[in-house]
């Protein structure tokens, strides 16, 4: 038989081996010879037992029939009896009939599929082949078998990247139209493990299955999303897992901005506004609102929160959830509370007071990831002074100094950093931040850190902080100016922007500030040299610090030898209303010092002053009428001004209520004045 046999044909079940008579097709296993097919036919043990002979069997086969497989000698120790028994499950389920094929699946499913050797063991004997080619049989309990089988394995990152390159994903898709709910359960499971890979997402949004998971939310009725789950029978059991899966599935598929946009495009927000205001069960509800989070961060995802009522449903579960839920429920909050309705509509539904809780527990403290997403949330909920008034209530300054001691995680200090700056603002919170012993550590978070954003918060917190007396006088204590001076040289446009910005209120407040600054070796230079960044808002914050450096003449005498008048002219044709108004009082200011009051009318500063005055900001009308008040004092520059039309602006501003800027304007009026009568007494006098 030219060395092979005959085999008759042997199929499995789940408690052990039998015959199945009446089959015509034949199952090829390696065995010696019919007497031990036979005797494996007749076997009744159980399943463990005959798992375990079925491996010896096997190894007992290869060697008989000098398969080429390493000798037990060499075979490798750390390998289990478990490996080979999988190995042979998986050659079954290919060389089987259909009735041994979803018996060997069966068994196969009883071993840990978790284990990376299990696993191995399926992967080197080309078992993810065999399972990707069940799907395409038109045989329902062959591809549930397989299905299951995938389902477990495609946990481990390796196989999923195996899968998606062996085509697996278009399969899964398809399999998702099927009108089988186990099917579709098991199929979108699968994809939610799959669809981690970066390129099983594009491939599933490329087979247009992104719909199809859509759908699947919709398989839920609004009667079986009224009941609770405890009161459902099987099948609407079935209509709620359908939703679930489909769930997980867009949850894993959603980390990326296409697919958030194919999903929208589909209709998803609608069933997620309708599933989240169900009362469902936690296991149900966590991949809705994880799904709510991960799309929150694009504009038209933050609109459709709102107006599709989400934020109360957030709130909801962020006061009753469980941990994933508030971890999910806080951090679409903390995206989406950037705008100004939504943070209203976090305050009306009662959302401040489950996140000041939530930061106050100490049971949470070693949950980063949470603490993380509430601290944000309370960050960009203290961006409306009606919150922070709320929050006052609440102590969230204390709260928040608490954390600032205790913690160590970056991202959790960045947030809680930020909701200080914020609360600051206003003077009740800069006393209990003094208070609560709050400032030292913003001190030290200044000293050594890499972190862009938390070193911007710490300089925003303590530039608010400042603006109290009794505070800036423990930052000076400390040291703090300095560090903050030095949070200049960062490399990082943000940093240095509130660096800048926290300079003002504490050159301000100190004691003695002119000292103090030119205490710093380097210093004046260093911010001078700031007027070439590229970052509009590092050149509004270094003016702004500019204009009150240059309050104090000696200060004024070295920046201008620096070459502050010649940066400053250059950026007066910039169109940026923040720059403008900073840039004014600057100009305004260093113009009190030899020279640079004409130095700015040659160098062509005058025009596009003038031009500043047809903006719709008020603050830039009254900076502006300050900068040419100073300017006016030189007589080529109030020629300038009258040829650039600048009366007309100044006898409408001149009838403003604010003081300053009719002061400016009725000045800057007057020294135009006085040079037209001295040229006409000149003219008759000649």
């Amino acid at each position: 038989m030219n060395g092979k046999r005959k085999i008759k044909k042997a199929t499995f079940k789940s408690n052990g081996i039998r015959k199945v008579p009446g089959e015509d097709k034949k199952v090829f296993l390696k065995t010696s010879d019919n007497d031990e097919i036979r005797r494996q036919s007749e076997e009744s043990s159980s399943e463990s037992s005959s798992d375990s002979n079925d491996g010896e069997d096997s190894q007992e086969e290869e060697k008989e029939e000098g398969e080429a497989e390493a000798p037990p000698s060499t075979r490798p120790t750390e390998v289990s009896s478990e490996y080979w028994n999988i190995q042979k499950l998986v050659k079954y389920a290919k060389a089987g009939n259909q009735t041994a094929t979803i018996i060997a699946l069966c068994c196969l499913k009883q071993h840990d599929l978790t284990q990376q050797a299990n696993i191995s063991a399926i992967i080197d004997i080309g078992g993810l082949e065999v399972l990707i080619n069940l799907l395409e049989t038109k045989d329902l309990k062959c591809k549930i078998a397989a299905l299951k089988v995938l389902k477990d394995i495609s946990g481990h990152v390796d196989v999923r990247r195996n899968l998606t390159d062996l085509g697996i994903v278009p399969l899964l898709v398809v399999t998702l139209a099927q009108p089988y709910k186990e099917l579709q359960i098991l199929a979108a499971e699968t994809l939610a493990n799959v669809g981690r890979v970066k390129k099983a997402c594009r491939l599933v949004r490329q087979s247009y299955g992104i719909p199809r998971l859509v759908d699947l939310l919709d398989t839920a009725s609004a009667s079986i999303l009224a009941k609770d789950p405890k009161d459902l029978c099987p099948s609407e059991l079935d209509s709620l897992a359908v939703s679930r899966a489909g769930a997980r599935a867009l949850w894993s598929l959603s980390r990326t901005g296409r697919n958030q946009e194919a999903m929208r495009q589909a209709g998803v927000v609608r069933l997620l506004a309708r599933l989240l205001k169900a009362k469902l069960h936690p296991d149900v509800v966590v991949p809705i609102v994880a799904i709510v989070q991960q799309c929150a961060s694009q504009k038209s995802y933050q609109l459709a929160i709102q107006t599709e009522g989400m934020i109360e449903g957030l709130v909801e579960y962020l006061a009753d959830g469980t941990t994933e839920l508030k971890r999910h429920c806080a951090s679409a909050i903390f995206k989406c509370a950037e705008d100004e309705v939504t943070r209203d509509l976090v305050r009306h539904h009662g959302g401040l007071e489950p996140l000041i809780k939530i930061a106050s527990d100490s049971s949470f403290r070693g949950l980063k990831s949470l603490l993380a997403a509430v601290t944000g949330a309370i960050w960009k909920c203290a961006i409306s002074p009606e919150n922070v008034r709320q929050f006052e209530e609440l102590q969230v300054i204390d709260t928040m100094v608490d954390l600032l001691m205790v913690e160590e995680n970056e991202d959790v200090l960045t947030n809680v950093v930020g909701a200080v700056a914020e609360c600051a603002r206003f003077p009740s919170n800069r006393a209990a931040l003094r208070a609560a012993g709050g400032i030292p550590p913003l001190v030290s978070l200044l000293s050594g850190g890499t972190n862009a954003a938390l070193l911007e918060n710490a300089a925003m917190a303590l530039g608010e902080a400042a603006r109290e007396l009794e505070s800036m006088e423990i930052i000076e204590e400390l040291d703090g100016v300095r560090m903050v001076w030095s949070m200049l040289k960062r490399p990082y446009p943000a940093v240095q922007a509130a660096a800048a910005a926290a300079l003002c209120p504490c050159i301000q407040n100190a004691k003695d500030s002119g000292e103090m600054v030119r205490s710093f070796v380097g210093g004046l230079e260093l911010i001078v040299g700031l007027l070439r960044s590229p970052d509009n808002r590092v050149l509004a914050s270094v003016c702004a610090a500019l204009s009150i450096i240059a309050l104090d003449r000696e200060n004024l005498a070295v920046i201008t030898d620096h070459g502050v008048v010649p940066l400053l002219s250059e950026l007066v044709l910039s169109t940026d209303d923040l720059l403008r108004q900073h840039l004014a009082e600057a100009i305004a200011n260093c113009c009190q010092w030899g020279n640079n009051c004409r130095d700015f009318g040659r160098l062509g500063a005058i025009t596009p002053l003038v031009g500043y005055m047809a903006s719709s900001d008020p603050l830039v009308h009254r900076s502006t009428a300050h900068a040419l008040n100073s300017l006016s004092g030189d007589a080529f520059n109030c020629v300038t001004m009258h040829q650039s039309g600048v009366v007309q602006y100044l006898l409408e501003t001149i009838g403003s209520e604010d003081e300053k800027l009719q002061e400016s304007s009725a000045g800057c009026l007057s020294n135009i004045r006085k040079l037209a009568l001295s040229a006409e007494k000149y003219k008759y006098a000649h």
